[in-house]
């Protein structure tokens, strides 16, 4: 099967979480304030029955300072890819077609001019997707720390999603001096922008 017989379609969340959940490195879209999900979809045998075989979550940046910087001038209009993740037993360039797609109906739908990706060094990630799907290449962000919890990497801010019994329950045992919740030093980021607006684009690469 060649990649473009692969369907992309928008997609609720609750299509896709749990298969997030089992297949991303992370295990986990607790935190993950979507704004707009995709499917990556091939089709069964005679036509029928869709098989989700990848999934990608676009988000707002998880800190307003981010959204600004990338785009200082409309930084709402900056989105971020959160979660991307295809099934191991998929055609070469996959990923960078589900992205591609996915670029392709932001661009068509919405008026967004900057979208962000991170690649996790921590995990051995350099970005090599994002090179592939165009996006520019512009460095890294600081080493930093991150919370570990039970085994399981998360973001620091989540000891702040006090509207969250994860996040309430989390903040109760860090404070409290749980062994299985703390600070770890982790490495940066290789940061990965496309812009959807050619103006923006030769104005901020300047």
């Amino acid at each position: 099967m060649k990649v473009t017989d692969f369907i992309v379609e928008a997609v609720p969340r609750k299509v896709i979480a749990g298969f997030v959940e089992k297949h991303h490195y992370l295990h986990s879209v607790n935190g993950v304030q979507h704004i707009q999900c995709f499917g990556l979809f091939k089709e069964g045998k005679f036509g029928f029955d869709k098989q989700l075989i990848g999934a990608a979550m676009y988000c707002h940046p998880s800190m307003p300072s981010t959204a600004q910087r990338y785009n200082p001038d409309n930084p709402k209009r900056c989105w971020e890819l959160r979660r991307m993740v295809c099934i191991d037993d998929t055609p070469k360039n996959t990923e960078s077609y589900f992205i591609s797609k996915c670029l392709k109906w932001i661009k068509q739908n919405t008026n967004v001019e900057v979208v962000l990706a991170f690649a996790d060094t921590q995990e051995g990630h350099e970005g090599i997707i994002y090179q592939a799907s165009n996006f520019h290449s512009l460095g890294q962000t600081g080493s930093g720390t991150k919370l570990m919890v039970d085994g399981v990497l998360r973001h620091n801010r989540s000891l702040n999603q006090d509207k969250r019994q994860f996040g309430r329950t989390l903040k109760r045992r860090y404070l409290a001096g749980d062994p299985d919740v703390y600070q770890v030093k982790v490495k940066p980021k290789n940061i990965y922008v496309y812009y959807l607006n050619k103006k923006v684009k030769k104005k901020l690469l300047k």
